[in-house]
């Protein structure tokens, strides 16, 4: 029902920064030419294969792994900015219109991050679709620790509320609402850290 609402808010929001978009393609042709949109596998609900769309903020012959996993030195300059500013996320908009993901819930991963896939399957993750953005990624979790990164996915999943979705989407732009998470969620994570 809340699709309902916020698809035609996404679309609108996604028009509106259509300007936005033009000169962060405009920039990334010229430090590094085409293609200015980077498309990449990502598992989804049931571990279903779907094409993740962004604006690339890497150098054409940049590794396929997780951002983890790459070094600064194959970020463009403007690739940065586009990071920081989350503008290199604004193409996911499509996947959410298209129903690949959400705009809250795990970030999907890899079809080669096995390791992350098993954890993911043990805690149930791929029951629900993935997200834009993510409890793990809000609290600084990425795929770098596969176990304690379905363990908060976990986490998402059983807390999943209208109110946790408001504030982890408030919090992927302002920082100061991310101690609010963290506080709310330190000491389970304490736990998972120690077992």
């Amino acid at each position: 029902m809340l699709n309902f609402f916020l698809k035609p808010l996404a679309l609108l929001g996604l028009i509106l920064l259509t300007p936005l978009l033009l000169i962060s393609i405009f920039f990334i042709f010229i430090e590094d030419g085409f293609p200015v949109f980077f498309i990449q596998k990502r598992l989804g609900i049931n571990k279903k294969v779907f094409n993740l769309y962004k604006i690339r903020s890497m150098y054409k012959d940049a590794p396929n792994l997780g951002t983890h996993e790459v070094s600064n030195v194959h970020y463009l300059k403007i690739g940065s900015i586009l990071r920081k500013l989350k503008i290199d996320e604004l193409p996911q908009v499509v996947n959410y219109l298209k129903g690949d993901i959400n705009l809250i819930g795990p970030r999907p991963g890899l079809p080669n991050q096995y390791e992350l896939t098993k954890y993911r399957d043990e805690n149930n993750i791929f029951a629900i679709v993935p997200g834009i953005s993510g409890l793990s990624q809000i609290l600084g979790f990425d795929m770098s620790n596969p176990r304690l990164l379905a363990k908060v996915d976990l986490l998402y999943i059983r807390d999943k509320s209208i109110k946790l979705d408001l504030l982890i989407f408030v919090a992927t732009f302002f920082k100061p609402f991310r101690k609010k998470l963290l506080d709310k969620y330190q000491n389970e994570i304490v736990k998972f850290n120690e077992e």
